[in-house]
């Protein structure tokens, strides 16, 4: 976890001149740099996720709904920077779901529906726990007279549609064990909680007298294999989805890459730093945040860390802009997570994302050359 507690806008060093010091002064104020309460508030969402997956525990503990598992911490915030001001910062997290006993879970390809990130739809089978020592019945073996009589439901019968894990009905399960179980978190003697209005995650308003909200996204994953990419319930960008359609996401292979830099980079290093003033100049144009921080992690790996020092902020944010910009003259930036050969080494995944073709986050400019020549011209606006 990246601690950005440190990293405000006065940041100095006596190594720049004075010109480049009253720029940054000046970026640092009008683009609202320093967010200083990023990682302590980071890790209060934490622990309060922590705790209510202890009650969730004890209370499905004989039950067969998926189990939680520890939450990771995704997004920009949770990777120590935020393209928003403090007030409008979300916190997402991950919440992890294995099967429950006598189930397992099956990713199947979804084809029914025309997403650009890859979609999959997650199969629940019941399997055979007649040689288990748990004192369950087995849902394969047992008669289904038995199996109403002294056993609860399978999660074929509570969250699923058809045999297909359904996000809509576990986001409405999850946020009513929110409501209900909130009593029994230490945090609810501080905070009001508010669940807000949500079909495939759980997002809470937690509000405290005197002090700003704090926004709360729970996202429910499955991961693929041993890797670090996960299967999410949230898409990227607000689209309908059938309820069992899964998306593909990187979030937590993003978020450990910049742990990986934040370990390598010298003390003061000016990448997130970089993030947040770009995402800030980028700010109401059609250019995606996300082609923004995939531009930076491409960055992270071709220049030394080294020179990412904090005197060094003005020419990276310069390297930044330039690299975005060629990458739309040439109508091509390569996803980060295929077929790169510069990825760290404690980052997994599958092995089909390393032999992969890179895949291109602008194929849409490609094919369109007018939405290319509307996209130049905006960015050289900026």
């Amino acid at each position: 976890e990246v601690d950005n507690s440190r990293d405000s806008g006065s940041e100095e060093s006596e190594e720049e001149n004075p010109a480049e010091k009253n720029m940054i002064w000046i970026f640092s104020r009008r683009f609202q740099l320093s967010v200083p309460k990023l990682a302590s508030r980071r890790r209060v969402v934490q622990e309060l996720l922590s705790d209510l997956l202890r009650v969730s525990h004890r209370l499905f503990s004989d039950t067969f709904f998926p189990v939680l598992e520890p939450v990771i911490g995704v997004g920009s915030a949770c990777e120590g920077w935020s393209p928003h001001k403090e007030e409008d910062v979300v916190y997402c997290m991950f919440v992890p779901l294995k099967p429950p006993p006598g189930h397992v879970f099956h990713l199947e390809p979804d084809t029914t529906g025309d997403t650009p990130q890859r979609s999959m739809r997650i199969r629940v089978e019941l399997v055979c726990t007649c040689l288990c020592a748990q004192n369950m019945l087995c849902f394969l073996h047992h008669s289904e007279e038995e199996l109403k009589r002294n056993q609860v439901a399978s999660l074929l019968h509570t969250l699923c549609t058809g045999p297909y894990l359904d996000v809509e009905k576990i986001a409405l399960w999850f946020q009513t064990f929110v409501i209900a179980a909130w009593s029994l978190v230490p945090q609810s003697h501080h905070y009001d909680v508010q669940v807000l209005p949500s079909s495939r995650s759980c997002t809470m308003k937690l509000m405290k007298a005197s002090e700003r909200s704090l926004f709360v996204e729970t996202i429910f994953s499955v991961q693929q294999g041993d890797s670090d990419i996960f299967l999410s319930s949230q898409p990227a960008e607000a689209r309908l989805l059938p309820s069992t359609t899964w998306l593909e996401s990187y979030a937590v292979a993003e978020a450990k890459f910049f742990r990986h830099v934040a370990r390598q980079a010298p003390p003061r290093s000016c990448h997130l730093k970089c993030l947040r003033l770009c995402a800030r100049l980028l700010e109401g144009s059609s250019f995606s945040i996300y082609a923004l921080k995939t531009a930076v992690m491409h960055l992270l790996t071709l220049i030394p860390l080294s020179e990412w020092q904090h005197r060094y902020l003005l020419l990276r944010v310069d390297d930044i802009m330039q690299y975005l910009r060629c990458c739309l003259e040439e109508k091509r930036l390569k996803h980060f997570f295929f077929g790169n050969e510069d990825m760290p080494e404690e980052i997994s995944l599958p092995p089909a994302f390393q032999r992969a073709q890179p895949l291109n986050l602008f194929q849409h400019l490609a094919q369109d050359p007018a939405a290319q020549t509307e996209a130049m011209q905006a960015f050289d606006k900026l």
